[in-house]
């Protein structure tokens, strides 16, 4: 396999000199209006991305073989690990992440590359080349300070496999969906870039770009449904949210892309906030590489070092402040040509959007000093760092008029809305609020304020969506379908789908939290024990044998209101590394989800177990679950896919604006 990495190696280096190609030729050919150098550079673009998935294909196959001449391989995996934990262990390393960046970014480029006959083409191909400078960008990085197909001083006779925390189904695809998304926002980045360095921000740019950052969205929001759900049902972490780093870090990105989403249809449909939506763009992409930079080693570096995690860290954190330093830059020059603002009062569906996206703004602020305060305490010497406490006594009640607004913002008419027929729309859905969370506080007896405040917030967004889509139905009953009807009601019933999900999730993490319940219990081989309000009944324990471990399975049957659950948490031992890990036996349910997870022998046979029940927590996952729904339905709009050819085709043409809408 000495030979395969030889090769992912040269077609790195050769990418590197395709993505300079690609870039220089677009961007100068863009100048020129030259025909014959668009052409070459998408070419270009074609080739540099083909190289960067053909490395990242090389390094797989040398992870999959034991190529324990490579320092990454020799540092991550293990011959013993099953075949798919392999494959994860080649992102497992600084090198392998920044590859899986540049990997992500070139099959995105590769999209961007096939539908340009649906863009504008000044735009698709300014885009092709700014997305050049960002490739290039990580991948000269990626040679620079953690190049992945570095060759060890000797050749190990084994790795020491990848963290056995991580050798879990759900981690297959969580990073690959994060990043997805991180390196996805950098096409409405280059877009936007496009859009302002071509004197084209405008209407059509807004819905080129619409389907791109949406796309990313979907990615992201997978990729934080799978990590909390493993992060649920793993002990070490203990709670499906528990506000470390690295998922405060996937969040700052949600937040940014969230307000993205939402901004284009209002930059697309009225032709205002546009250098906002731009700002945005810029923000969200800048935000994903911060993410990255924020995900490394615990103390990440500037510049690269012997420590290839700090490299890689020192080059997100540069690749971070040349994005955002360029991106803001343009924008203050080109920006102040576009001062037209179509006219709406304060009470609209601009208003509301507005208001939402500060919020969204506010709330990832928030976020991000919580996540970057341990490194400048570390830097100074003094203090400590914030715990979960800050993130819930400071974030939670910012995001709060955030919810409020969802749920009537989408009901809202363009430019003006009487007040009178503002509070008619609140009158039923705050009454819905109301009666649940006064159903909550006499039901439950440990709720909090916060907990009512949710359960209220929950129905009202609910409320909102039912009416809403009430309205529609008699409507369309009523005057029948029209052209176009069925891609505008995709869109409207996507927007109310991801609305409901956040309206469960809400509800089910605030639930959850104060109902959840927890002991532990020492058992014994056909013994029962109580565990509070549940019976616990040991039936002994027996050795098994997995890929690359060995572990004692527990058989423990959990009786609860007159039911039997059987459950079998393990304890496991990974030859690579002498690790011990517990695993979690999770058994969901529609009304709770019981945990139970091994904390120690006990000697004499018996065993100290936890078990802990978190009732309503599907409404979680059905909320993740409806959430990543609305925006998988949302994609399939075809207005998306039939973006006019010819608007703005030509390099000369002059910029649009687009005022007006409907209700």
């Amino acid at each position: 396999m000495t030979v395969i990495a030889e090769l992912g190696h040269f077609a790195l280096a050769l990418a590197l000199a395709a993505s300079l190609a690609q870039a220089g030729l677009l961007l100068a050919g863009a100048r020129r209006h030259d025909a014959v150098w668009l052409a070459a550079g998408r070419h270009a673009a074609t080739a540099g991305s083909l190289l960067v998935l053909g490395a990242f294909g090389a390094l797989s196959a040398s992870f999959l073989a034991n190529d324990f001449s490579l320092r990454a391989v020799a540092s991550h995996s293990h011959p013993g690990m099953p075949g798919p934990y392999r494959v994860a262990a080649a992102w497992g390393g600084p090198g392998g992440t920044m590859l899986l960046w540049s990997a992500m970014l070139a099959s995105w480029t590769l999209a961007l590359r096939l539908v340009p006959g649906r863009l504008p083409l000044a735009l698709a191909c300014r885009a092709l080349g700014y997305l050049g400078l960002v490739a290039a960008g990580l991948v000269a990085a990626t040679l620079a300070t953690a190049n992945p197909f570095a060759r060890g001083a000797a050749i190990a006779a084994a790795g020491h496999g990848l963290d056995p925390l991580l050798q879990d189904p759900a981690m297959l695809l969580h990073a690959p969906l994060l990043v997805a998304g991180g390196a996805g926002l950098a096409v409405a980045f280059a877009l936007s870039i496009a859009a302002l360095a071509g004197d084209r921000l405008d209407a059509v740019w807004a819905r080129s770009s619409r389907p791109w950052a949406l796309g990313a969205w979907v990615f992201l929001t997978a990729g934080i449904g799978l990590g909390s759900l493993w992060a649920d049902g793993e002990p070490a972490w203990g709670e499906w949210w528990s506000w470390d780093r690295l998922q405060g870090a996937s969040l700052v990105t949600w937040l940014a892309a969230t307000a993205l989403v939402h901004a284009l249809p209002v930059a697309e449909k009225r032709g205002i906030f546009r250098r906002w939506t731009a700002l945005l763009a810029i923000l969200a992409f800048a935000a994903a590489l911060l993410g990255a930079w924020l995900a490394g080693p615990e103390a990440p570096g500037l510049v690269p070092d012997r420590d290839p995690g700090a490299a890689q860290a020192g080059a997100f954190l540069l690749l971070f402040a040349i994005v955002a330093g360029a991106g803001l830059a343009l924008l203050a020059q080109r920006g102040p040509d576009w001062e037209h603002e179509g006219p709406f009062e304060m009470i609209s569906r601009e208003a509301a959007l507005a208001a939402n996206g500060m919020v969204f703004l506010s709330a990832l602020a928030v976020v991000l000093v919580g996540l970057l305060q341990p490194y400048l305490v570390a830097a100074l010497g003094t203090g400590r760092g914030v715990g979960a406490s800050y993130f819930n006594s400071v974030f939670v009640p910012l995001i709060v008029p955030g919810l409020a607004l969802m749920g009537p913002a989408p009901r809202m008419r363009w430019s003006s809305e009487s007040g009178r027929e503002a509070l008619r729309d609140a009158i039923r859905p705050a009454c819905a609020g109301f009666a649940a969370a006064t159903a909550a506080a006499m039901l439950f007896e440990r709720e909090t304020a916060w907990t009512v405040v949710a359960v209220f917030l929950s129905a009202w967004i609910a409320a909102h969506g039912i009416e809403a889509i009430a309205f529609r139905l008699r409507r369309t009953l009523a005057d029948g379908a029209g052209p176009g009807d069925a891609s505008r009601a995709a869109s409207f019933y996507a927007m109310h789908a991801s609305h409901f999900g956040m309206a469960l999730i809400v509800a089910g993490a605030a639930l959850s939290a104060v109902l959840e319940q927890s002991a532990e219990v020492v058992v014994v081989p056909r013994g029962t024990e109580s565990a509070g309000f549940l019976r616990v009944r040991a039936e002994g324990a027996r050795e098994v044998e997995g890929a690359n471990y060995r572990a004692v399975r527990l058989r423990l049957v959990v009786t609860e209101d007159g039911r039997e659950s059987v459950v079998e948490p393990e304890l496991r031992f990974y030859g690579a590394g002498g690790l011990r890990t517990a695993e979690s036996a999770v058994h969901r349910g529609l009304a709770r989800d019981l945990h139970v997870h091994v904390v120690r022998p006990a000697g004499g046979g018996a065993w100290v177990v936890r078990v802990r029940t978190r009732p309503l927590m599907s409404l979680v996952w059905a909320g993740m679950a409806l959430t990543l729904a609305g925006g998988l339905l949302a994609l399939a709009d075809r207005r998306f896919r039939a973006l006019s050819p010819s608007a703005g085709a030509r390099f000369d043409a002059a910029p649009a604006v687009a005022v007006g809408g409907a209700r």
